[in-house]
């Protein structure tokens, strides 16, 4: 499985556990398979790292955008990573995933109206590596340096989202 990561370097031999342990799923080294998201989001002078993750005998759990998958991205926000797979694979949470918690657990939202909100937008693949057996199972291939930002492009999906968001608030058909 091919897979890219953006930093401000390149990362030979990722560490598991650099970074926000209350990231979507948990502590890991964070990866996607999707070329073209990396690099229309990757930042200025940033690098961008290929890997191959050989997936033989390695324990994979794959979320869907669905209930389980927010409650995972919810529980591990605090912290309570229930899985022990080597590998998580699902949907990037969108930038609402805590309000639209905020607004269901206040009883605005029913819960399948909460998860209409989280399907607004476009939906990209993050890869965690959870393990250190699976982090030895992911090869460096190759890195390149990204010196100018793809900011346009960035923008028009965001304030597309922004919208699309907005009349979904308003009971409108987006």
């Amino acid at each position: 499985m091919t897979l890219y990561h953006t930093s401000d370097r390149e990362i030979r031999n990722p560490d598991i556990h650099y970074g926000r342990k209350n990231a979507d799923f948990g502590w890991g080294f964070y990866l996607s398979p999707d070329k073209d998201f990396i690099y229309r989001w990757a930042g200025k002078n940033a690098v961008v790292n290929e890997y191959e993750l050989d997936t033989t005998g390695l324990e994979i759990h794959r979320f869907t955008r669905d209930l389980d998958w927010f409650q995972y991205i919810f529980d591990n926000r605090r912290t309570k990573d229930s899985l022990t797979a080597d590998v998580i694979i699902g949907p990037i949470a969108n930038d609402t995933i805590f309000d639209t918690m905020g607004i269901l657990s206040s009883g605005l939202l029913a819960p399948e109206e909460a998860m209409d909100l989280l399907l607004i937008g476009p939906s990209y693949t993050q890869v965690a590596i959870k393990t250190e057996k699976s982090a030895r199972q992911l090869q460096w291939l190759r890195s390149e340096r990204i010196v100018q930002m793809n900011e346009e492009e960035r923008l028009v999906e965001q304030n597309a989202y922004q919208e699309a968001l907005a009349a979904a608030m308003e009971g409108k058909i987006v």
